[in-house]
């Protein structure tokens, strides 16, 4: 075999095992990836698209949000936070609704007034939510509901058009997938969401 065979072969075997290391490496880099992917939609954050109207004037449907998962394992759900959950009646579906009422309270729904009693607050207090909804809005129903210790009040923002805790009752904890942290899409209202201070 002349020097000319050889260095074609030689090239040619380079290229195999310079081919092959790039496949290698780039099936790692997917492998990798998936797993930070994966990681982060189950443990950290996920998207959720809403559907339906029961969260106007805040959230439309089409709206794309970021849902922080974390926060929750850290610490507990706060009043006026809007979370994204499980509906308790059937798992596969996902809800999204604000937290009114907590572990341990009582909520006392009456003539379009919302009434929290707890341990700090014994005598109740009714709770504002100009900052949120018009004042306009009315809060349909009359509802007195206790919370256990895993259990939350929530309701959506569009009262005559929610179905949520008046209807269906009330949240066990570990339904909630997370709460809504950032809207995404569309571009042009694209939000960061914070605490609400009652």
């Amino acid at each position: 075999m002349n020097s000319n065979n050889t260095q074609k072969i030689n090239k040619q075997r380079s290229f195999f095992f310079e081919l092959k290391d790039f496949s290698i490496e780039s099936i790692k880099i997917v492998i990798l990836s998936l797993i930070v992917i994966i990681g982060i939609r189950t443990y950290i954050m996920q998207p959720f698209f809403v559907s339906g109207k029961s969260m106007e004037p805040n959230f439309r449907d089409g709206d794309y949000l970021i849902v922080d998962e974390i926060s929750y394992r850290l610490g507990e759900p706060s009043r006026g936070d809007v979370i994204v959950f499980h509906y308790p009646n059937n798992f596969k579906e996902y809800y999204i609704k604000r937290i009114i009422g907590l572990p341990g309270e009582k909520v006392e729904i009456f003539e379009n007034k919302i009434k929290i009693y707890n341990v700090n607050n014994p005598e109740g207090f009714e709770i504002s939510e100009q900052l949120y909804i018009p004042e306009t809005t009315i809060t349909t129903g009359t509802y007195t509901r206790e919370l256990k210790n895993d259990e939350y009040y929530v309701l959506g923002d569009n009262r005559t058009a929610s179905a949520d805790s008046r209807i269906w009752g009330v949240l066990e904890k570990h339904y909630i997938v997370g709460r809504a942290w950032i809207r995404a899409w569309p571009f042009d209202n694209f939000s960061v969401f914070a605490g609400i201070d009652y």
